[in-house]
């Protein structure tokens, strides 16, 4: 299975952060999965794919060339597909995935995240989407998600999303 992670490519995130992505990553591998990703060497991106990698796993690297001018590109990967937009890596993300986990990020992980459900809302896809709570970090984001719900600015019919709290829940929902 191809599993997409969206996260920070952030240098400042607290470890408690990249330590889960990396175990994360060691997961990923030794479950003999792939992981697509945006192809960045630094923050939640960078510490899943260094535990990938460590565990003899393959990556997938999706990113367009300029984006190296704001976070250095992990070498690493199996392989690394050059986009020429943000739009076309989120297009290309779909297209390889399997599977989609949210790890804590910034705008660009929420950009990424909104548009999956919004396609599978769409019906453009049925791939898992998890978010993955590391200590807690989407827990109000969650909550307004929720609100939204029970003020009847979203149909709730579905389960567009799951949430796991632990790298353990999500390869249960895997």
């Amino acid at each position: 299975m191809n599993i997409c992670l969206y996260g920070s490519g952030s240098r400042k995130i607290d470890s408690i952060y990249t330590d889960a992505a990396y175990e994360l990553g060691c997961k990923i591998a030794e479950n003999d999965h792939a992981l697509v990703f945006g192809g960045g060497d630094t923050g939640m991106m960078g510490a899943c794919a260094k535990g990938v990698h460590d565990n003899g796993g393959k990556s997938i690297g999706i990113a367009p060339e300029w984006i190296g001018n704001f976070e250095p590109l992990c070498e690493e990967c199996s392989k690394f597909i050059y986009v020429d937009s943000m739009d076309e890596r989120k297009n290309k993300f779909l297209e390889n995935s399997d599977a989609f986990i949210i790890s804590p990020g910034g705008i660009g992980t929420l950009d990424e995240f909104f548009e999956i459900i919004t396609l599978r809302k769409l019906k453009q896809h049925d791939k898992e989407i998890i978010i993955f709570n590391i200590n807690h970090f989407y827990d109000t984001m969650i909550k307004m998600i929720d609100e939204m719900g029970d003020k009847g600015f979203l149909y709730k019919q579905e389960e567009l999303f799951k949430v796991a709290d632990t790298i353990d829940e999500i390869f249960e929902i895997l």
